[in-house]
């Protein structure tokens, strides 16, 4: 995402124009707008004239469009986001009042504001909005996915893409291949097919240039995870092998980023097994999504262990807070950002005053995990927030009608 302008006041109200070129940049968008805010985006709407002889005729017309958002719509497969609300600016063919739904494209930009309520009627640029607008503003524009898996198995391939906020499923391969029989060679036949599909369809997916003399041939190549049950990834892992050192030397660059892992299936509920490998962890050792992994694994080794040192819930998590065991001397506050998607102020409010009395006054650290990984989804189960404690508290029971 590149910021074009910002000018976010001190008080919290303002606006930023913002052009996503990523498909990440969309999942972005959709964490950053929210249901009162005014939107300002191109759009095309059909509008039918009237002459006077009574007929009619249609006609689409481009427009800059204002918008108060009312619903959000985002399909994270193919990383559209529809917008929809309330027009606020009046136009030649449009009119105040009138309901309309903003498609947000790539490579185009779009006007974001907020506002402050003196009243607490909005919430405006608070501190978690400000964060995700640096988690999706990308100034060196290398944003790039971390790495890439194929979880597949015989006539079956999901590549997915695992980027620093969510795991997309780019593209499905599949094929039928015929089955494995004595003395007949329709099976192999059939296998090589799907590799060199599956190898195309990844190497496109990556925008991976086979070619020697390719400019991006020094820069470094994301780990390729390939995973199945049974031989298929490491058939696939010879097969590329094979087109390496004879018909496509440009694939060599792409051999030494090749790891190939056990899976379930070729379906990409197996993914998350994939990931929990330990050679997989090793191997993204750096990256975001396994610091988030490891950080959910020790939450989980201190609940096993019963120390009370770890705490999960919202009203278990805020009594924590409250006594203190959220701060300085390894105090961590993990949260779900589907905790700031709530349509009520008030909650949002909620849980942004949590975040900054353990981040400002408590001398915490705050983990904010992507509800759309692996790590959030196990945070999810947990009821979307939790804490590692600096000294062990006493659980309080919250089940009573009294409290």
């Amino acid at each position: 995402m590149r910021c074009i302008k910002n000018k976010i006041e001190h008080n919290g109200s303002g606006s930023v124009t913002l052009c996503p070129v990523e498909p990440e940049d969309m999942w972005h968008a959709y964490n950053l707008i929210r249901p009162g805010d005014i939107l300002r985006a191109s759009a095309i709407r059909r509008v039918t004239t009237v002459q006077d002889t009574g007929s009619t005729s249609s006609a689409r017309v481009h427009l800059n469009l204002v918008i108060r958002v009312k619903n959000l719509d985002f399909d994270p497969q193919s990383s559209q986001l529809h917008v929809s609300g309330q027009i606020i600016n009046e136009t030649p063919h449009t009119k105040i009042g009138q309901f309309h739904t903003l498609d947000l494209e790539l490579n185009r930009n779009f006007t974001l504001e907020k506002e402050a309520g003196a009243d607490g009627e909005g919430a405006g640029w608070d501190s978690i909005a400000i964060e995700s607008l640096k988690d999706a503003v990308d100034e060196g524009g290398k944003r790039r996915a971390e790495a890439v898996a194929v979880v597949m198995q015989e006539g079956l391939a999901h590549i997915c893409f695992i980027g620093q906020f969510q795991t997309i499923m780019k593209q499905k391969v599949e094929m039928s291949v015929p089955r494995k029989r004595q003395g007949g060679g329709d099976h192999d036949k059939g296998m090589n097919k799907f590799y060199k599909t599956t190898l195309e369809t990844l190497l496109r997916q990556m925008e991976f240039n086979t070619s020697l003399t390719s400019g991006a041939s020094n820069e470094p190549v994301r780990p390729v995870l390939l995973a199945s049950p049974g031989f298929v990834a490491s058939g696939f892992q010879k097969y590329i092998q094979a087109e390496a050192s004879t018909t496509a030397p440009g694939l060599k660059r792409l051999l030494p980023s090749l790891a190939v892992v056990h899976s379930a299936s070729g379906y990409t509920n197996s993914l998350s097994e994939v990931l929990q490998s330990p050679a997989v962890k090793t191997l993204l050792a750096d990256t975001k999504y396994a610091r988030e992994t490891k950080l959910m694994d020790d939450f989980m080794e201190q609940l096993r262990k019963e120390t009370n040192k770890a705490t999960y819930g919202p009203r278990e998590v805020e009594s924590a807070v409250e006594q203190g065991a959220v701060g300085r001397g390894g105090g961590v506050l993990i949260v779900s950002n589907r905790l700031f998607r709530s349509q009520d102020i008030a909650e949002r409010k909620r849980w942004v005053g949590l975040v900054d009395r353990v981040r400002d006054v408590e001398g915490g650290e705050v983990r904010i995990l992507s509800s759309d990984h692996e790590s959030g989804r196990r945070l999810e189960g947990l009821g979307g927030i939790a804490a590692l404690l600096t000294f062990p508290v006493l659980e309080e029971d919250f089940d009573s009608d009294a409290e």
